[in-house]
C-alpha cells in the first residue's frame, strides 16, 4: 500500500499523534523510565513513523528545484502541527 502524502494525510497523523501520545508519555515518561527503551520505541511508532509516512512520505519527491523551498511540504508540516495542536486543545478542553 503506497501512502501519498498529502495535508489531509499529514492532518490525521498530528491527530492521531496528540491522542496517542499522552497516554503512552503518561504510561512511559515517569522521571524512573526516562531514556528508557520502551519509551523510545513509543516515541518512533506514534510520532515519528506516522509523520515521515503521511507528511514526509518514502519516495522521493523530485518536486521542487535543487536549493528550493518545497512549499508542498511545507504545508504539510504546517497541516501536521496544526492539526495535532488542535486536536491536543480539544482534548485538554473535554478532560476539564
Amino acid at each position: 500500500m503506497k501512502i501519498t502524502p498529502t495535508p489531509v494525510t499529514a492532518a490525521l497523523a498530528g491527530a492521531f499523534s496528540a491522542i496517542v501520545w499522552p497516554p503512552m508519555w503518561s504510561r512511559f515518561g515517569s522521571a524512573a523510565t526516562a531514556g528508557s527503551l520502551e519509551l523510545i520505541l513509543v516515541m518512533l511508532l506514534v510520532i515519528a513513523l506516522p509523520a515521515h509516512a503521511c507528511v514526509v512520505g518514502f519516495g522521493r519527491s523530485g518536486g521542487s528545484a535543487a536549493g528550493a523551498v518545497d512549499t508542498a511540504l511545507l504545508k504539510r508540516i504546517g497541516a501536521w502541527l496544526a492539526a495535532a495542536v488542535v486536536t491536543a486543545l480539544v482534548g485538554a478542553a473535554l478532560r476539564a
